[in-house]
């Protein structure tokens, strides 16, 4: 006889409650990025401000699921993996596309973004990894190894700040540099300095 299927949508009726909420922490982040691309399309400030207010936004269902997991003591299998790759998105890719669709379009910027991604990707791999040996006796993960991805909504706030009173694009707060045939936004190294500092093994964050 041919083996059993699984039941259709299993593995969503395998997620718990906790998990509906960091999928909301996903989309948030996706639909950020989805409207910086509609900005750089058609130059309509609407977009880029509730860009910016679905970051913070995502940030509570980030805060929110690990409260909803807590309190009603269940974990899905998949919601470490699941929770790390929604940050990735919210915290990761939206601020790096935010940092583009604003001004930082130089391949000299364009490296610095890719950096700062790669590095929030690499602190929640080491992150996922490790957390079992940074545990305390009652599991309780008791510090971060370099700063946590949600730090980047430093950079969204300025960003916020810098739109608000018109430096970016021609005009991007630092101005702009070549070096050799591309240009080089000086802020960009903003997205440099706090990738680096997600993936620093001598700074130790404690956990809330």
């Amino acid at each position: 006889m041919p083996p059993d299927r699984p039941p259709h949508f299993s593995m969503l009726r395998s997620f718990a409650l906790a998990d509906f909420v960091t999928l909301a922490n996903a989309a948030s982040g996706t639909l950020s990025i989805l409207l910086c691309l509609n900005y750089v399309a058609e130059r309509e400030r609407m977009y880029i401000w509730v860009a910016f207010g679905l970051l913070p936004f995502a940030l509570a269902c980030d805060i929110l699921d690990g409260t909803i997991a807590r309190w009603r003591r269940k974990h899905s299998p998949l919601g470490a993996d699941l929770d790390s790759l929604a940050d990735v998105v919210s915290f990761g890719v939206a601020p790096a596309v935010l940092g583009f669709a604003l001004g930082l379009r130089g391949l000299w910027d364009a490296a610095s973004l890719v950096y700062f991604v790669a590095c929030g990707i690499s602190r929640l791999a080491r992150y996922n990894v490790t957390a079992a040996e940074l545990s305390d006796e009652r599991g309780k993960v008791r510090y971060y190894e370099g700063t946590p991805i949600p730090t980047s909504l430093l950079i969204v706030l300025l960003f916020g700040v810098l739109f608000a009173k018109e430096r970016v694009h021609e005009q991007l707060w630092l101005g702009s540099i070549a070096i050799g045939p591309w240009v080089f936004h000086p802020l960009s190294l903003v997205y440099a300095v706090s990738g680096s500092a997600m993936v620093s093994g001598t700074l130790r964050i404690p956990k809330p």
